[in-house]
């Protein structure tokens, strides 16, 4: 199915952003693209593929953060032209802003950042649809205050992301009466599924996961009748470098997207 903006909606078929959760070679890029590729043909959904060329926000030093902006958006590129899909990639600064909106269609604000008022205005300035995500230590409805800084600079192409908050130490939950705050604020909800299952900082230098309930936290989201759900997969997410804990294994995504789609659509339809 090709790429429309206009079908981003909570009440249309969801929309998927799906990918790796940072770019470790092109090899991989390319399997995890062409099976979301052809699944989003053969179930007829909206696709949009997902990968970072930089994680800035890590636990340690040590972490592995990408290839960096340059290698990263020719690595994006490569998937673009080959594959034929629309992308979505995180940015940090405020000056990676004009960069990458020339290869991405969607600019993503990691949920750390969402606060920087620069970063947000120099992302919303590019005319770039605009995917924020929820900070783990703010409430559904501060997100209005995302919004109307996009707003300042003429765009209203903007998507709100849930993402869990913070319970204490090395814990997320979702609450999911956040879905129904966030729609009313008037614009497509997503929910970052993957990094919800996060335990950050369990691993005392990197990030747990609970990736074994993927399936079951992503039927919670989806059953509130949101635009789309945001997922990461990893054909070996024990040797992922990166959020490894958290993501889908690459082969249990076609029965994955068959079940929440089925899902999505009873929904919808109540």
């Amino acid at each position: 199915m090709k790429f429309d903006k206009e079908n981003i909606s909570n009440t249309k078929r969801i929309t998927v952003f799906g990918g790796v959760n940072v770019i470790e070679s092109d090899e991989i890029l390319f399997q995890v693209a062409e099976e979301f590729s052809k699944l989003s043909e053969k179930l007829n959904f909206n696709y949009v593929f997902k990968a970072s060329f930089d994680k800035a926000n890590r636990s340690s030093l040590d972490s592995y953060r990408g290839p960096g902006i340059e290698k990263g958006l020719e690595s994006l590129e490569k998937v673009k032209q080959r594959f034929d899909l629309p992308i979505i990639t995180d940015i940090h600064e405020p000056k990676q802003a004009e960069i990458v909106a020339e290869v991405c269609e969607i600019l993503q604000i990691p949920a750390f950042l969402c606060r920087q008022t620069d970063l947000v205005v120099s992302a919303a300035k590019t005319k770039s649809i605009i995917n924020v995500k929820k900070p783990q230590f703010s409430s559904a409805d501060e997100m209005s205050h995302v919004i109307t800084k996009c707003k300042s600079v003429g765009n209203e192409n903007i998507i709100l992301c849930e993402r869990g908050n913070s319970f204490g130490y090395n814990n997320l939950v979702v609450d999911t009466l956040n879905f129904q705050i966030l729609k009313e604020l008037g614009k497509p909800v997503f929910f970052d599924v993957t990094h919800s299952l996060q335990q950050p900082g369990a691993l005392k230098k990197s990030t747990g996961g609970r990736g074994k309930y993927v399936f079951d936290l992503a039927k919670a989201g989806i059953s509130q009748a949101i635009a789309g759900l945001f997922i990461e997969t990893h054909p070996n997410p024990d040797e992922a470098k990166c959020d490894g804990p958290c993501a889908l294994h690459l082969h249990e995504l076609p029965d994955f997207l068959k079940k929440i789609i089925s899902l999505d659509d009873l929904i919808k339809t109540l």
